[in-house]
């Protein structure tokens, strides 16, 4: 099952020449670039962790670039994505997101459905590598190694 999250989701994924197209563009709207991971992609986790700071001053996509690669080769068995911030609303909001890096195998997703009163039924997602500690969900012996 592929996670679809962010822009461009719904694409194969992007080459790195796209995605420096991609930065290039965040940059042009004076946003300030981040890199972010997570080994648990749930739609309701929008707080994945940061590769560093935003780069808020950063003009050069080569160097976010380099960023993105750092972290690809820190987490193989993560995702990475790249986000934009704009301040323009004086607030953090951002502007875009999209994921550059998935682990080599996506497990998917189990449904709950639970019945309530007066015929109401609720759905919950959790996803199956959620079932292994942090560290050791993208491997397939759960050594965290791939």
């Amino acid at each position: 099952m592929r996670v679809m999250q962010g822009t461009f989701s719904h694409l194969p994924d992007l080459t790195d020449e796209e995605i420096e197209l991609q930065i290039r563009y965040a940059l042009s709207q004076g946003w300030a670039v981040g890199v972010e991971y997570t080994d648990d992609p749930h739609p309701r986790n929008f707080l994945w962790e940061m590769w560093g700071l935003p780069m808020f001053d950063e003009q050069d996509p080569k160097a976010i670039l380099s960023e993105i690669d750092s972290c690809r080769q820190t987490y193989p068995n993560h995702y990475v994505r790249v986000t934009a911030f704009d301040a323009s609303y004086g607030r953090q909001t951002m502007g875009l997101a999209f994921i550059v890096h998935r682990p080599p195998e996506e497990p998917g997703f189990r449904m709950q459905r639970q019945e309530l009163n007066d015929r109401h039924i609720a759905y919950t997602f959790e996803p199956y590598v959620t079932e292994r500690p942090e560290g050791q969900r993208y491997s397939s012996d759960g050594s965290g190694v791939a």
